[in-house]
């Protein structure tokens, strides 16, 4: 009795194996991983905030005289954030379709956005004059962390948009780039309404 053996594949000559494989663009690949390590950032961040007010003596969350946090004002940031996210998807089926007012779309995600970075700033300029500042209490102390560093994420997310606005305005947009861009730019708006809500409420 012989036992058939498995003989492998031979592939014609000048058949490309990897034809049928789908590969993610490293721009792409890159951002997605930067923006996993980003999330375990401000979750640990989050997390620290949390358990430094649940600890807090009654009457001294926020101190005595310290300004509240802004959460109504703050409330028209969060929508124009939110906001980008929701042009800059429809610049991706845009663009997908081979549509002129991509590009439009991508301005006015920019634009949306830097809005947000505006009025968070004016926000800041604000609590600082009220008294609200690194040193003055541990609220003042995490909000400036963790907001500031979203902040920081979101200009240079920006600056992606801005890179990405001005190859669509040449034509000379590449995939990659494009959707590297679009993950940074949805962590960012994604991440804010998880800080707007554990941070200011």
């Amino acid at each position: 009795m012989s036992l058939a053996t498995a003989q492998p594949e031979v592939m014609p000559a000048g058949v490309d194996r990897t034809a049928n494989r789908a590969v993610v663009p490293n721009a792409v690949l890159g951002m997605l991983i930067f923006a996993v390590a980003e999330v375990m950032f401000f979750v640990g961040l989050i997390s620290a905030f949390t358990i430094s007010r649940s600890g807090a003596m009654p009457g001294t969350w926020p101190m005595p005289g310290q300004p509240m946090l802004p959460k109504d004002a703050t409330l028209v940031n969060t929508v124009a954030l939110v906001l980008s996210g929701f042009v800059l998807l429809g610049a991706q089926v845009a663009w997908a379709k081979k549509r002129p007012v991509a590009k439009w779309l991508v301005v006015a995600a920019w634009v949306l956005g830097a809005a947000f970075v505006a009025l968070q700033g004016r926000e800041w300029a604000q609590l600082l004059a009220a008294g609200l500042t690194l040193t003055s209490s541990r609220l003042g102390a995490f909000f400036y962390l963790i907001v500031g560093m979203h902040g920081l994420h979101a200009i240079a997310a920006l600056g992606g948009l801005a890179v990405a606005a001005a190859q669509l305005l040449r034509g000379t947009m590449k995939g990659g780039l494009f959707f590297g861009v679009q993950v940074f730019w949805y962590f960012v708006v994604l991440m804010w309404p998880i800080i707007y809500a554990r941070v200011y409420f």
